[in-house]
């Protein structure tokens, strides 16, 4: 028993150890992709909702910005969790809040909770969802107004940005690939790379 107490120990402060060697560069992208796409949403919020507060820009994608531009290799980033898990969390957090309205100790929990158990059976897990459900339950009224809109915006349409940015700065570099399906990212590589280096691998092709 203790000797698999040392061993649990010894391979979490492994796995914790390796995950702060980030090289530079990958800080460096990390830090850029963030701000680009965080920086669009708050962008249109500012530019052009400003009467609605800061509807457009909600919590949870701070926390998706944080697996899709620093955690890019996780299961949990891919372009399917990111956008499956945001829509269904926000579905079921609009539903509950149509259902048992100004009852936050039973709408909260119940929000998360079926979130969770709905990205699981979807293949769709992604942590940020819990936010984005518990935020259409707790958001005030304005997230309340917007009822099942909230699904397509701010949710989808601030999800879409975010990925568009990912799929742009995680793969401007070859050390860099996202998502982990190599056709998709090596089509979404060549569409970022400069043309003189395109121009270059057809010549030594022919």
């Amino acid at each position: 028993m203790i000797k698999r107490i040392r061993r649990s120990y010894r391979i979490s402060k492994y796995i914790i150890y390796k995950e702060t060697l980030v090289d530079y560069r990958e800080k460096f992208w990390s830090f850029l992709g963030s701000f680009i796409g965080i920086g669009v949403i708050a962008f249109i919020q500012s530019s052009y909702l400003t009467e609605m507060e800061n509807v457009f820009l909600i919590g949870s994608f701070g926390a998706s910005s944080v697996l899709i531009y620093g955690a890019i290799q996780s299961p949990l980033a891919q372009p399917r969790n990111l956008i499956g898990g945001h829509l269904v969390s926000a579905v079921i957090g609009v539903t509950i809040a149509q259902l048992l309205p100004d009852i936050l100790w039973i709408t909260a929990p119940l929000a998360v909770s079926l979130s969770i158990v709905a990205m699981q059976y979807t293949k769709t897990l992604h942590p940020p969802g819990g936010a984005t459900a518990l935020i259409a339950v707790t958001g005030g009224a304005k997230i309340t107004a917007l009822g099942y809109w909230y699904v397509l915006s701010p949710v989808l349409s601030g999800v879409l940005i975010l990925l568009f940015v990912a799929l742009i700065f995680n793969n401007i570099t070859s050390q860099r690939k996202y998502p982990t399906d190599g056709r998709f990212s090596r089509t979404i590589k060549w569409m970022v790379s400069p043309a003189a280096q395109r121009l270059k691998n057809i010549r030594k092709k022919k």
